[in-house]
């Protein structure tokens, strides 16, 4: 469109664009048919685009809503080319699918890898770096499951689809305290503050309080908070 030909509060090109009126009735039709074939094509990629999404599922998400929009509202358009490039992302994700069940190397590619964010109540700052996870997601993650000491997880898993699988340790011991620094003195006033131990506000790790001028053995940090033992 020229720039000459438009005009300000212009209603009728603003509200209906250079198509007339009754293109808006052929909208909904186009709607209607596309919406139909979208829900064949779920139905065909099958039930894990229910679920969290894979790196390949976010990208034929992401596809499948640009290729749609086009038939649906632009009238020099046909719906056939829609029709066509949908075909097109479900050929491509169904096969990268029967490569990946084939070789782990193309799966882990193109489906992502698991991280072990936390073990033995530790975490695990490089694999943390690696996932683009911040403490306090951790932390956040583990407060959803009520989970207040990280000594109480064994092992946390992040998922390639963005899961998270946490396995407990059977026997609880002082570890870092999960809640906000401004809730400490809620720990304290339970009795829940072990007096002996100190835990490292960067990995967790658990040290004697007579250590407290070291450095963690596990991270290098000096920087120590009272341990809890909920």
């Amino acid at each position: 469109m020229k720039k000459e030909e438009i005009e300000p509060w212009d209603f009728q090109r603003i509200l209906f664009g250079q198509a007339p009126e009754s293109f808006m009735l052929e909208v909904l039709v186009r709607t209607l048919i596309m919406y139909l074939i979208l829900i064949i094509v779920f139905k065909i990629l099958g039930k894990r685009l229910d679920g969290q999404l894979t790196l390949t599922e976010l990208a034929v998400m992401v596809t499948l809503g640009a290729i749609i929009a086009v038939p649906m509202q632009i009238p020099d358009r046909g719906i056939l080319l829609g029709v066509v490039a949908l075909l097109c992302v479900v050929a491509f994700q169904r096969g990268l699918n029967w490569l990946g069940v084939r070789n782990t190397r193309i799966e882990n590619a193109t489906q992502g890898v698991m991280s072990t964010i936390i073990k033995n109540g530790k975490l695990q700052l490089g694999e943390m770096d690696n996932s683009g996870l911040s403490r306090q997601n951790v932390f956040a993650m583990l407060r959803a499951k009520g989970i207040f000491n990280l000594s109480k997880v064994k092992r946390l898993y992040f998922e390639a689809c963005g899961e998270v699988s946490i396995y407990p340790e059977e026997k609880a011991k002082p570890g870092l305290s999960l809640l906000p620094p401004g809730e400490h003195h809620v720990l304290i006033s339970q009795g829940k503050v072990n007096r002996d131990c100190l835990a490292c506000s960067n990995c967790g790790s658990v040290i004697d309080k007579a250590n407290e001028n070291r450095a963690c053995p596990t991270c290098g940090e000096r920087r120590w908070v009272e341990a809890i033992v909920d």
